[in-house]
């Protein structure tokens, strides 16, 4: 999936069809010449339905798509004909697809499994024929009901990425390196900050027959939930990981204090993600010699952690054993 297709926001005007008018046609024939009510009901207007799909991995198919429109319902027909119901408009998403109201933000559905269908806006009712309205009183009522008008609202679509394990950490902490090592992700790699301008997916091997997903985001800065570098737009995209590593780079200034800013960022952005599995990691270990890994090591105190090296490889096993043991709980 290329980086300048990857969209995970779209905003849609959404058109439901309206509703088939009843019929108000008396019963003629040639035996009949003063015939009853007959006349049936209008159909339905189309709805406007989101369906789950795993072939879908980004809104990008949606990105031009401004307005969207069902079809509307024909009107009812003789002898109780019912009139067709209007054509549904089916919007495929990704998994992890949220629809917010676009005036309140308010979260009004989500589709989370392959398949899920959800109406996003229903069509119009199709209007009652005459045949419902015969009594005793009035056997002939020359009246039907209109076919109920179609609903047009706008919608905000978003998608948070489904993945085992979220990537988090500074610009620079060398997410996008151990992506591109651990699994067949190319993203872009750079020495700047902000490379990572769109999130990464990567499948990840592990013990040859097992996998899991890997999601690197852009870096955070301190500050993000506010709205500040890249982070608020993206840190969306973390809520549904089961784990959370966190990176911090060995030639920090300070890494306990980098791990801190770090947490009360996601925190302030939504507290329920401290309530996922952490896994801590030191990446670029291979610029710490002993002697310095083991100052950081006490300056980290009882806090659980891990040192590798993307570029020479050492600790990426173990990094995927913590992984595994966090996602799956079994380490082996």
């Amino acid at each position: 999936m290329a980086s300048e297709n990857f969209v995970d926001y779209v905003k849609l005007c959404c058109r439901s069809g309206k509703g088939g008018a009843g019929s108000t046609h008396m019963h003629r024939d040639r035996m009949t010449s003063k015939g009853g009510p007959d006349g049936g009901d209008g159909g339905r207007g189309g709805h406007v339905i989101l369906r789950g799909s795993t072939q879908q991995w980004t809104l990008l198919h949606l990105k031009y798509r401004k307005h969207i429109k069902a079809g509307h319902g024909d009107g009812g027909g003789a002898n109780r004909r019912h009139g067709a119901d209007g054509k549904d408009e089916y919007l495929d998403v990704p998994i992890g697809t949220v629809v917010r109201d676009a005036d309140s933000k308010e979260i009004v559905g989500e589709i989370t499994e392959d398949g899920q269908e959800w109406v996003l806006i229903p069509g119009g009712r199709g209007g009652l024929g005459n045949d419902h309205f015969k009594s005793p009183t009035n056997q002939t009522p020359r009246y039907a009901q209109p076919g109920e008008d179609g609903q047009e609202v706008w919608r905000i679509l978003e998608l948070k990425l489904l993945a085992d394990v979220g990537l988090v950490g500074f610009p620079n902490a060398g997410k996008s390196t151990l992506l591109s090592v651990v699994s067949a992700a190319k993203p872009e790699i750079a020495d700047y900050p902000f490379t990572t301008i769109r999130p990464n997916l990567g499948m990840v091997d592990y013990r040859g027959d097992r996998s899991f997903v890997m999601a690197d985001i852009p870096g955070i800065i301190e500050g993000a939930h506010e709205g500040k570098g890249l982070g608020l737009r993206f840190l969306r995209h973390i809520e549904r990981n089961s784990v959370l590593l966190f990176l911090v780079p060995g030639d920090a200034a300070d890494i306990a204090e980098a791990y801190r800013v770090l947490l009360r960022e996601l925190e302030q952005y939504n507290p329920e993600l401290l309530e996922k599995d952490r896994i801590l990691s030191i990446s670029k270990c291979d610029i710490l010699d002993h002697e310095l890994r083991e100052e950081v090591t006490a300056e980290l105190g009882e806090l659980d952690h891990h040192y590798f090296s993307a570029v020479t490889g050492e600790g990426l096993d173990r990094l995927k054993d913590l992984i595994w043991q966090a996602i799956a709980g079994d380490a082996s």
